[in-house]
């Protein structure tokens, strides 16, 4: 009978899988014993697929962001406008449900982590994150302007409501009561009053 052959980028997702609520009680918390014990497995073959602790950290915010592109590109196909399209980009800032929230308090931490540890992993990390999203609001954005529903401008805003998206995250963190939605609300709908076509009527 021949050996089972063992997909490697499988394997690695079952294990960054089997512990994600591990980074719910906060990531500073997780060891690769931590990792081998909840996924079953032992301590030597957790490092057959991954390098270190921050290795499987990055796995499971991929699957994180994976699934929420799932469910983002879900959503917009009932979705006619762009200026709807950015409010369900802005889910995770404005969504207050509890799986959203845990999420939202593991981004916290894992902040944390970058910013008083200045972790340059982690800082690489956030560069691939980020180009992610700016293309994925880019494509938005572009497919604006060949609707003719935004003026042809409107491409030179993307950067800037990624930092817009970053500081709404950071002020909800570090305020009490900080009303995101308000927030976003106000800015989407000015921003877009610029730079949507008028139609004449």
């Amino acid at each position: 009978m021949a050996p089972k052959v063992v997909n490697k980028d499988e394997r690695r997702r079952e294990i960054a899988l089997s512990c994600i609520s591990l980074v719910n009680q906060g990531i500073r918390k997780i060891t690769v014993s931590q990792v081998a014990k909840t996924a079953g497995i032992g301590k030597g073959t957790v490092y057959e697929y991954f390098e270190n602790k921050e290795d499987i950290i990055f796995e499971i915010i991929n699957i994180h962001i994976e699934e929420h592109h799932k469910a983002f590109l879900e959503t917009i196909k009932t979705v006619q406008s762009t200026r709807e399209k950015i409010f369900i980009f802005l889910h995770f800032v404005l969504d207050e449900s509890d799986e959203t929230m845990q999420h939202f308090k593991g981004y916290q931490d894992y902040l944390s982590i970058v910013l008083s540890d200045n972790n340059d992993i982690m800082k690489d990390f956030n560069s691939k994150c980020r180009e992610f999203f700016t293309q994925q609001l880019k494509f938005l954005i572009d497919e604006g302007i060949h609707k003719g529903e935004l003026i042809p401008q409107s491409a030179s805003m993307v950067n800037g409501l990624i930092c817009f998206e970053k500081g709404v995250a950071l002020s909800k963190m570090i305020q009490k009561d900080f009303d995101a939605k308000s927030v976003c609300t106000t800015f989407i709908d000015t921003l877009f009053n610029l730079i949507e076509v008028k139609h004449d009527s």
